[in-house]
């Protein structure tokens, strides 16, 4: 075996060869051959794990020098005139090297915060110690800020509304936009700290912290999302180029169409149906699905790769979306926009006439979307209604596309999955960020439609991993507690319904409850205590089933572009087929269950956020009819007050105990009721109920009501209590409330 050099030899060989950096590169200039690259392959690592070399890709580079073409961000002007630029991809202990930016004739005019690639020379002379010369411009990322403005005689400064903000910022007098003192603002850094607080340039003012266009920010900082991308997130996607050709299946000639909502800035998955001519199977289809190949772009290890694990998933907001990846990737490259040739992971499969899957085939490869259509104009098209876009594509394409969605719904039908029906608000805001409306969406064949074909894509990634035996996340949903479905038969025995005891529970259970309150004054209640009863649904390398979807195994594969796991499930099925050196990886394996667990969290985190986000915009889209009487019904009740889900726009307020009248009420955690110890009066979920609304609180998203009736009934009166309220001792209040317990019971027979 050869004689491996030394780690100085190597560290000085490097510096003097910074072009040729790659392992056989040293191997060639030590004339390590055979086996002994193999020890070579140790002693780097052993570098690269000391700190003394950085790798990138497959090259090596003095870990305490800049590789000779680096990813910069220019900084201010000095007092000379002359600009300097900051390294992104400095990784050495010592001191940063200062970078002199050399301009050439022709070369656009660089401001401060801009991002560039340059090629850099090492020089000995001067105060600094490399010379920098661009390539290409590629952006600027300045660090933003939100907070209250406070002003003073300089300008003034701005107070982080960040809990774990421990500094504020100083804004000159030009660079307020004329914000008032109190104004929640955004704003970003500039300049360079040197002594005292850190600089920032308001960049928009949005007025009263309570006010709705602050709604959504003040969720994102309070549950901590991460809404900047980092440096070398955004310099390593704004260098991605589109994927072509090679290694790929070419698919641009299968007229796929993506079918999304109107207002879609990114777009996963695209469709297309063709009638199966394979003999064997009459009447049946082959339905195809291409998603996005985010894989192609997020490399395992990368500094994309690494945020878009931290982010787990994209969070919508009514006025904004804080995606998982940035938009170059995906609004541009990810997103499968017509006419254009974008990279994806593609699966045919054939189902018979009775909409059961006979058949998969994944492929990787590279499509053309034939149109962009939207969900009103899809089913308008099929309605009757057909615009020019949809007018040319309704028998090649669409016809196809709903008879194949016809025989998945008789398939859903025996398969039983839990038929919830909540309808989804849509918060409409105006220019100023103003609620102008809040209303139910209507949801058409064409979103079931695209529902149906994306869990038969699901289904099929998990069986093909399955098959293959290849490590995965799947989406598991356990089946709910017995206590949990305990409490639901106590409301569906409250409401005159049923629900079966003595058996092993299953979603078609479930479903004829709902069905039987279909139509009636508890359709609502039972569906919202159907979904309170459910477990939450998470990831897990391991299979647990999905009981909600009635399906054995299930993996989420339709949405790369915002969420993680989907991702994953593609790399799976890259690493699988051997489709590339950009799937799963052994450190991905060895990390599963941590990866599932933190993107389970994340998940909860952005609907946390998106939940109270609605809550504060409801909230300040009632403030001003504080007085207005209200209809509703009781969709909670706990010790300490009512819960009232409001007829018109579905918004949650809280009638506290102390509203009820002036009586005592007895709480009962079994059957969910309050009932007055004078009058007798039994408060229960899913009664009618009228209110009043007492109070909007936009900054919590709080609203407090007074009942006024119930059941069509005013309340009556208790006897009015004086002096401070005495709690029984506990077997006093044992015995009444077994009392009360069985006087309730008698009341429902």
């Amino acid at each position: 075996m050869e004689q491996l050099p030394s780690k100085e030899a190597i560290l000085k060989w490097i510096h003097e060869n910074p072009g040729l950096v790659a392992k056989r590169d040293i191997a060639k200039a030590f004339g390590i051959k055979g086996a002994g690259r193999i020890e070579l392959k140790r002693l780097l690592k052993e570098m690269e794990s000391e700190g003394t070399l950085a790798k990138k890709r497959r090259s090596y580079r003095d870990a305490e020098s800049l590789p000779p073409v680096s990813i910069l961000t220019m900084l201010a002007p000095d007092d000379q005139g002359d600009m300097f630029a900051r390294a992104m991809e400095w990784k050495g202990e010592g001191a940063e090297p200062r970078i002199l930016f050399i301009p050439r004739k022709g070369d656009p005019a660089l401001a401060e915060g801009d991002r560039i690639l340059a090629r850099l020379t090492e020089v000995d002379t001067g105060p600094w110690q490399y010379e920098a010369r661009l390539i290409r411009r590629i952006g600027s990322n300045p660090l933003k800020v939100l907070g209250v403005f406070r002003s003073n005689a300089e300008g003034g400064r701005i107070v982080p509304i960040d809990k774990g903000a421990d500094k504020e910022w100083r804004v000159s007098k030009d660079n307020t936009l004329d914000a008032r003192d109190g104004e929640l603002v955004e704003a970003e850094a500039i300049g360079r700290r040197n002594m005292g607080l850190p600089q920032a340039r308001i960049t928009a003012r949005l007025g009263d912290p309570s006010g709705p266009r602050a709604v959504s920010l003040i969720a994102i900082h309070q549950h901590g999302i991460p809404d900047r991308f980092p440096d070398a997130v955004i310099a390593e996607a704004d260098s991605m180029k589109p994927a072509g050709i090679k290694g790929r299946d070419d698919l641009r000639d299968l007229p796929l169409v993506t079918i999304d909502p109107v207002d879609a800035r990114d777009r996963d998955d695209a469709v297309y149906v063709e009638h199966d001519k394979e003999a064997g199977n009459p009447g049946g289809f082959v339905i195809w699905v291409a998603i996005a190949d985010v894989a192609h772009y997020v490399r395992p290890g990368s500094a994309l790769d690494r945020e878009a694990r931290k982010r787990g998933n994209s969070t919508y907001f009514p006025d904004r979306v804080v995606p998982m990846l940035p938009d170059v990737l995906s609004g541009d490259l990810c997103s499968l926009h017509e006419h254009v040739d974008r990279a994806c992971l593609a699966v045919r499969m054939r189902i018979d006439a009775q909409g059961h899957k006979i058949g998969h085939r994944f492929v990787r490869g590279l499509m053309r979307s034939a149109a962009s259509l939207n969900y009103e104009q899809v089913q308008t098209a099929i309605d009757g209604r057909p615009d020019d876009v949809t007018g040319p594509l309704l028998e090649p394409i669409l016809k196809p596309l709903y008879a194949a969605y016809a025989a998945l719904k008789h398939a859903r039908t025996i398969r039983q999955p839990l038929e919830l029906d909540l309808p989804e608000r849509r918060i409409e805001l105006s220019d100023e960020g103003k609620v102008l409306s809040v209303a139910f969406k209507e949801r058409f064949d064409a979103h079931k439609l695209i529902e149906e074909f994306m869990v038969l894509a699901n289904v099929a990634a998990a069986e093909e991993l399955i098959v293959k035996k290849t490590p995965l996340l799947f989406r598991v949903h356990e089946e709910p507690s017995l206590d949990k479905i305990d409490a639901l038969r106590e409301v569906a025995e409250s409401s005159g319904f049923t629900l079966a005891k003595g058996q092993v529970l299953k979603t078609a259970h479930l479903n004829r409850l709902l069905e039987q309150a279909e139509g009636t004054e508890f359709d609502e209640l039972l569906n919202i205590s159907a979904l309170r009863s459910m477990t939450q649904a998470y990831y897990h390398p391991e299979n647990f089933g999905h009981f909600g979807l009635a399906l054995r195994n299930y993996a989420h594969f339709t949405s790369p572009i915002r969420r993680y796991s989907d991702l994953i499930v593609h790399r799976a099925l890259i690493a699988a087929h051997g489709w590339g050196k950009d799937g799963l990886t052994p450190q991905d394996i060895e990390t599963l269950e941590e990866t599932a667990k933190q993107i389970s969290d994340t998940e909860r985190r952005s609907m946390a956020a998106e939940r109270d986000t609605t809550d504060r915009y409801l909230a300040a889209y009632l403030a001003d009819r504080v007085g207005s009487e209200f209809a509703g019904r009781i969709s909670g009740v706990q010790r300490f007050g009512v819960f009232v889900k409001l007829d018109e726009t579905g918004a949650d307020g809280l009638i506290p105990i102390r509203e009820l009248g002036r009586e005592f009420f007895h709480y009962d955690a079994d059957t969910q009721t309050l009932m007055g110890a004078d009058t007798g009066m039994t408060v229960g979920m899913g009664q009618r109920v009228t209110v009043r609304l007492a109070e909007a609180i936009p900054v919590t998203g709080g609203l407090m009501l007074e009942l006024l009736s119930i059941e069509g009934a005013t309340l009556p009166q208790g006897k009015s209590r004086r002096g401070r309220y005495q709690p029984r001792k506990p077997g006093q209040r044992a015995a009444r409330d077994a009392k009360v317990k069985r006087k309730v019971l008698r009341k429902r027979k």
